[in-house]
Protein backbone atom coordinates (compact mmCIF):
# COMPACT_ATOMS: atom_id res chain seq x y z
CA UNK A 1 0.00 0.00 0.00
CA UNK A 2 1.68 3.64 -1.12
CA UNK A 3 2.18 5.76 2.32
CA UNK A 4 2.07 9.55 1.70
CA UNK A 5 3.48 9.80 5.45
CA UNK A 6 5.96 12.42 5.47
CA UNK A 7 9.90 11.33 6.63
CA UNK A 8 12.34 13.62 7.48
CA UNK A 9 14.43 13.72 4.59
CA UNK A 10 11.56 14.40 2.25
CA UNK A 11 9.70 16.72 5.48
CA UNK A 12 13.26 18.70 4.79
CA UNK A 13 12.32 18.63 0.90
CA UNK A 14 8.89 20.15 1.53
CA UNK A 15 10.08 22.51 4.00
CA UNK A 16 12.90 24.27 1.78
CA UNK A 17 10.91 24.24 -1.42
CA UNK A 18 7.50 25.15 0.11
CA UNK A 19 8.54 27.28 2.94
CA UNK A 20 11.24 29.11 0.84
CA UNK A 21 8.21 31.09 -1.29
CA UNK A 22 8.59 34.92 -0.31
CA UNK A 23 4.93 35.20 -0.88
CA UNK A 24 3.33 32.04 0.63
CA UNK A 25 -0.49 33.37 2.05
CA UNK A 26 -0.72 33.67 5.76
CA UNK A 27 -4.37 33.61 6.90
CA UNK A 28 -5.46 36.75 8.06
CA UNK A 29 -5.30 38.16 11.67
CA UNK A 30 -8.88 37.63 12.45
CA UNK A 31 -9.20 34.37 11.62
CA UNK A 32 -5.90 33.26 13.84
CA UNK A 33 -7.03 35.37 17.06
CA UNK A 34 -10.83 32.97 15.93
CA UNK A 35 -8.80 29.84 15.87
CA UNK A 36 -6.72 30.77 19.24
CA UNK A 37 -9.96 31.75 20.92
CA UNK A 38 -12.04 28.44 20.14
CA UNK A 39 -9.49 26.46 21.81
CA UNK A 40 -10.70 27.82 25.09
CA UNK A 41 -14.58 26.08 26.34
CA UNK A 42 -14.97 29.23 27.74
CA UNK A 43 -15.37 31.28 24.66
CA UNK A 44 -18.76 32.98 24.10
CA UNK A 45 -20.56 34.55 21.03
CA UNK A 46 -19.73 37.94 22.27
CA UNK A 47 -16.03 37.17 22.55
CA UNK A 48 -16.06 35.51 18.56
CA UNK A 49 -18.26 38.52 17.21
CA UNK A 50 -15.98 41.21 18.97
CA UNK A 51 -13.05 39.86 17.43
CA UNK A 52 -14.85 39.79 13.78
CA UNK A 53 -16.56 43.42 14.40
CA UNK A 54 -12.74 44.43 14.16
CA UNK A 55 -12.79 43.13 10.65
CA UNK A 56 -15.40 44.78 8.82
CA UNK A 57 -14.55 43.05 5.52
CA UNK A 58 -14.74 39.74 7.39
CA UNK A 59 -17.96 40.96 9.05
CA UNK A 60 -20.11 41.71 6.01
CA UNK A 61 -18.70 38.42 4.32
CA UNK A 62 -19.88 36.17 7.37
CA UNK A 63 -23.23 37.69 7.31
CA UNK A 64 -23.62 36.96 3.46
CA UNK A 65 -22.60 33.62 3.91
CA UNK A 66 -24.88 33.33 7.18
CA UNK A 67 -27.81 34.94 4.88
CA UNK A 68 -27.21 32.34 2.19
CA UNK A 69 -29.49 29.96 1.04
CA UNK A 70 -27.00 27.32 2.58
CA UNK A 71 -28.56 27.91 5.43
CA UNK A 72 -32.00 28.51 4.80
CA UNK A 73 -32.66 30.83 7.56
CA UNK A 74 -36.19 32.42 7.84
CA UNK A 75 -34.90 35.85 8.50
CA UNK A 76 -32.03 38.10 7.94
CA UNK A 77 -29.19 38.50 9.96
CA UNK A 78 -28.15 42.02 10.54
CA UNK A 79 -25.42 41.45 13.55
CA UNK A 80 -22.28 39.51 13.73
CA UNK A 81 -22.96 38.58 17.20
CA UNK A 82 -26.52 37.23 16.16
CA UNK A 83 -25.00 34.60 13.44
CA UNK A 84 -22.44 33.31 15.65
CA UNK A 85 -25.54 32.41 17.71
CA UNK A 86 -27.80 31.21 15.16
CA UNK A 87 -25.02 28.80 13.26
CA UNK A 88 -22.56 28.52 15.85
CA UNK A 89 -19.56 28.62 16.82
CA UNK A 90 -17.41 26.36 15.15
CA UNK A 91 -20.19 26.71 11.85
CA UNK A 92 -18.80 30.75 12.19
CA UNK A 93 -14.94 29.43 12.51
CA UNK A 94 -15.71 27.89 9.09
CA UNK A 95 -17.44 31.00 7.69
CA UNK A 96 -14.19 32.69 8.00
CA UNK A 97 -11.60 29.68 6.89
CA UNK A 98 -13.57 30.08 3.87
CA UNK A 99 -13.53 33.89 3.22
CA UNK A 100 -10.17 33.95 4.20
CA UNK A 101 -8.70 30.81 1.89
CA UNK A 102 -11.16 32.29 -0.74
CA UNK A 103 -9.30 35.83 -0.73
CA UNK A 104 -5.55 34.46 -0.14
CA UNK A 105 -5.67 32.73 -3.20
CA UNK A 106 -8.01 34.68 -5.51
CA UNK A 107 -6.71 37.07 -8.68
CA UNK A 108 -3.08 34.91 -8.78
CA UNK A 109 -3.21 34.68 -12.23
CA UNK A 110 -3.75 30.88 -12.86
CA UNK A 111 -6.27 29.44 -15.63
CA UNK A 112 -9.64 30.57 -14.41
CA UNK A 113 -10.94 27.29 -15.22
CA UNK A 114 -8.90 25.50 -13.12
CA UNK A 115 -9.44 27.54 -10.04
CA UNK A 116 -12.82 27.52 -10.71
CA UNK A 117 -13.26 23.40 -10.97
CA UNK A 118 -10.48 23.35 -8.04
CA UNK A 119 -12.94 25.52 -5.43
CA UNK A 120 -16.12 24.09 -6.76
CA UNK A 121 -14.32 20.22 -5.78
CA UNK A 122 -13.20 21.70 -2.58
CA UNK A 123 -16.47 22.79 -1.72
CA UNK A 124 -18.44 19.70 -2.71
CA UNK A 125 -15.86 17.66 -0.89
CA UNK A 126 -16.62 20.08 2.42
CA UNK A 127 -20.02 19.92 2.15
CA UNK A 128 -20.02 16.22 1.45
CA UNK A 129 -17.90 16.12 4.41
CA UNK A 130 -20.53 17.57 6.46
CA UNK A 131 -23.37 15.58 5.36
CA UNK A 132 -21.74 12.07 5.69
CA UNK A 133 -20.87 13.21 9.37
CA UNK A 134 -24.48 13.81 9.97
CA UNK A 135 -26.03 11.17 8.29
CA UNK A 136 -23.38 8.21 7.76
CA UNK A 137 -24.30 5.31 9.82
CA UNK A 138 -20.90 4.15 10.55
CA UNK A 139 -18.65 2.18 13.57
CA UNK A 140 -17.09 6.00 13.73
CA UNK A 141 -18.21 9.21 14.64
CA UNK A 142 -17.44 12.40 12.92
CA UNK A 143 -17.76 16.03 13.58
CA UNK A 144 -19.36 17.66 10.58
CA UNK A 145 -17.72 21.15 11.45
CA UNK A 146 -14.35 19.85 11.52
CA UNK A 147 -15.24 17.85 8.02
CA UNK A 148 -16.36 20.97 6.82
CA UNK A 149 -12.79 22.82 7.20
CA UNK A 150 -11.11 19.54 6.21
CA UNK A 151 -12.79 19.07 2.92
CA UNK A 152 -11.92 22.75 2.00
CA UNK A 153 -8.85 22.46 2.59
CA UNK A 154 -8.05 18.73 1.21
CA UNK A 155 -6.46 19.95 -1.64
CA UNK A 156 -4.89 23.20 -1.26
CA UNK A 157 -1.30 21.61 -1.83
CA UNK A 158 -2.62 21.72 -5.31
CA UNK A 159 -3.18 25.47 -5.48
CA UNK A 160 -0.11 26.29 -4.00
CA UNK A 161 1.84 23.89 -6.47
CA UNK A 162 -0.16 25.79 -9.27
CA UNK A 163 0.33 29.65 -8.00
CA UNK A 164 3.40 28.95 -6.58
CA UNK A 165 5.54 26.30 -7.85
CA UNK A 166 5.18 26.68 -11.82
CA UNK A 167 8.15 23.98 -13.00
CA UNK A 168 6.88 21.42 -10.40
CA UNK A 169 3.62 22.32 -11.97
CA UNK A 170 5.18 22.04 -15.62
CA UNK A 171 6.63 18.56 -14.54
CA UNK A 172 2.92 17.32 -13.51
CA UNK A 173 1.25 18.37 -16.34
CA UNK A 174 3.77 16.58 -18.52
CA UNK A 175 3.55 13.15 -16.69
CA UNK A 176 -0.59 13.82 -16.32
CA UNK A 177 -0.30 13.39 -20.28
CA UNK A 178 1.55 10.43 -20.44
CA UNK A 179 -0.62 8.89 -17.75
CA UNK A 180 -3.96 10.25 -17.84
CA UNK A 181 -5.93 7.54 -15.67
CA UNK A 182 -3.73 7.10 -13.02
CA UNK A 183 -4.44 9.25 -9.65
CA UNK A 184 -3.28 12.96 -8.83
CA UNK A 185 -1.10 12.17 -6.28
CA UNK A 186 0.34 9.11 -7.71
CA UNK A 187 1.70 11.43 -10.98
CA UNK A 188 2.88 14.11 -8.81
CA UNK A 189 4.82 11.38 -6.40
CA UNK A 190 6.79 10.32 -9.98
CA UNK A 191 7.29 14.01 -11.35
CA UNK A 192 8.52 15.50 -8.29
CA UNK A 193 8.64 12.93 -5.06
CA UNK A 194 6.34 14.06 -3.17
CA UNK A 195 2.60 14.85 -3.75
CA UNK A 196 -0.36 17.92 -3.12
CA UNK A 197 -1.35 16.13 0.05
CA UNK A 198 2.05 16.78 1.35
CA UNK A 199 2.64 20.20 0.29
CA UNK A 200 -0.97 20.47 1.69
CA UNK A 201 -0.69 19.49 4.89
CA UNK A 202 2.92 21.42 5.40
CA UNK A 203 1.10 24.84 4.63
CA UNK A 204 -1.69 24.25 7.39
CA UNK A 205 0.99 22.86 9.63
CA UNK A 206 2.51 26.93 8.59
CA UNK A 207 -0.53 28.19 9.27
CA UNK A 208 -0.51 26.68 12.61
CA UNK A 209 -4.25 24.54 12.35
CA UNK A 210 -4.89 22.16 14.40
CA UNK A 211 -3.11 18.38 13.88
CA UNK A 212 -5.93 16.70 13.24
CA UNK A 213 -6.57 18.82 10.25
CA UNK A 214 -3.12 19.00 9.35
CA UNK A 215 -3.27 14.86 9.21
CA UNK A 216 -6.20 14.75 7.38
CA UNK A 217 -5.15 16.79 4.78
CA UNK A 218 -2.06 14.63 4.40
CA UNK A 219 -3.41 11.35 4.84
CA UNK A 220 -7.19 11.45 2.88
CA UNK A 221 -6.10 9.32 0.23
CA UNK A 222 -4.24 6.86 2.59
CA UNK A 223 -6.00 7.26 5.80
CA UNK A 224 -5.52 4.20 7.46
CA UNK A 225 -1.40 4.89 6.67
CA UNK A 226 -2.52 8.33 9.58
CA UNK A 227 -0.37 7.58 12.71
CA UNK A 228 -2.85 9.03 15.17
CA UNK A 229 -5.06 6.15 15.50
CA UNK A 230 -8.11 8.56 17.65
CA UNK A 231 -8.58 10.83 14.30
CA UNK A 232 -11.86 9.94 12.76
CA UNK A 233 -10.90 13.21 9.97
CA UNK A 234 -8.76 11.66 7.57
CA UNK A 235 -11.27 8.77 7.02
CA UNK A 236 -14.00 11.03 6.64
CA UNK A 237 -12.14 13.02 3.68
CA UNK A 238 -11.47 9.86 2.23
CA UNK A 239 -14.78 9.60 1.85
CA UNK A 240 -16.13 12.66 1.10
CA UNK A 241 -13.27 13.14 -1.84
CA UNK A 242 -14.99 9.95 -3.76
CA UNK A 243 -18.37 11.25 -3.08
CA UNK A 244 -17.46 14.88 -4.51
CA UNK A 245 -15.73 13.21 -7.40
CA UNK A 246 -18.48 10.62 -8.01
CA UNK A 247 -21.28 13.26 -7.69
CA UNK A 248 -19.28 15.86 -10.03
CA UNK A 249 -17.01 14.68 -11.99
CA UNK A 250 -17.39 10.69 -12.84
CA UNK A 251 -18.26 10.50 -16.63
CA UNK A 252 -16.94 14.66 -17.63
CA UNK A 253 -13.90 16.18 -18.49
CA UNK A 254 -13.44 18.12 -15.52
CA UNK A 255 -10.31 17.85 -13.08
CA UNK A 256 -9.12 14.30 -13.35
CA UNK A 257 -12.43 12.42 -13.54
CA UNK A 258 -10.18 9.47 -12.92
CA UNK A 259 -12.25 7.80 -9.98
CA UNK A 260 -9.35 6.45 -7.40
CA UNK A 261 -10.70 3.57 -5.60
CA UNK A 262 -12.02 3.83 -2.01
CA UNK A 263 -9.35 2.11 0.27
CA UNK A 264 -11.47 -1.54 1.12
CA UNK A 265 -9.00 -0.73 4.52
CA UNK A 266 -10.32 2.34 5.29
CA UNK A 267 -14.03 1.19 4.45
CA UNK A 268 -13.28 -1.74 6.75
CA UNK A 269 -11.83 0.29 9.28
CA UNK A 270 -15.29 2.85 9.18
CA UNK A 271 -17.45 0.08 9.32
CA UNK A 272 -19.31 1.01 5.28
CA UNK A 273 -19.58 -0.10 1.92
CA UNK A 274 -18.96 1.47 -1.46
CA UNK A 275 -22.90 1.52 -1.93
CA UNK A 276 -22.93 3.21 1.26
CA UNK A 277 -21.39 6.16 0.65
CA UNK A 278 -23.02 6.11 -3.29
CA UNK A 279 -26.87 6.88 -1.76
CA UNK A 280 -25.60 9.96 -1.03
CA UNK A 281 -24.97 11.24 -4.30
CA UNK A 282 -28.03 12.98 -5.02
CA UNK A 283 -28.26 14.76 -1.15
CA UNK A 284 -25.21 16.15 -2.07
CA UNK A 285 -26.43 17.63 -5.38
CA UNK A 286 -29.11 19.06 -3.15
CA UNK A 287 -26.76 20.39 -0.85
CA UNK A 288 -24.39 21.95 -3.72
CA UNK A 289 -27.43 23.56 -4.83
CA UNK A 290 -28.04 25.78 -2.54
CA UNK A 291 -24.36 26.88 -1.64
CA UNK A 292 -24.07 29.49 -4.33
CA UNK A 293 -22.83 32.40 -2.25
CA UNK A 294 -19.99 30.10 -1.35
CA UNK A 295 -18.88 29.82 -4.81
CA UNK A 296 -19.25 33.42 -5.88
CA UNK A 297 -17.06 34.39 -2.98
CA UNK A 298 -14.16 31.47 -4.27
CA UNK A 299 -14.66 32.89 -7.84
CA UNK A 300 -13.90 36.55 -6.33
CA UNK A 301 -16.73 37.60 -7.01
CA UNK A 302 -19.00 37.66 -3.84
Amino acid sequence: MPSTRIDSAMGEKISRIVGGIQSLPTPPIVFTQIQKILNNPDTSAYDVATILQEDAGMSAKVLKLTNSAYYGLSRTIEAVKQAVVIVGLEAVKNLVLSASVFDMFAAKGIDREAQDYFWRHSLAAAFGARLLARQLDSKISFHPEAGFSAGLLHDIGKMVISVYMAEERRKIMQAKAEKPTIPDHAVEGEALGYNHSQVGAFLADHWQLPPKLVEAIEFHHFPQAAPSSENSLPYLIHLANYLAKLTFDVGTNKGNSYLEPLQKEALDTIGVAEQDIMAFVNPLREEYLKAETFIAMARGLG
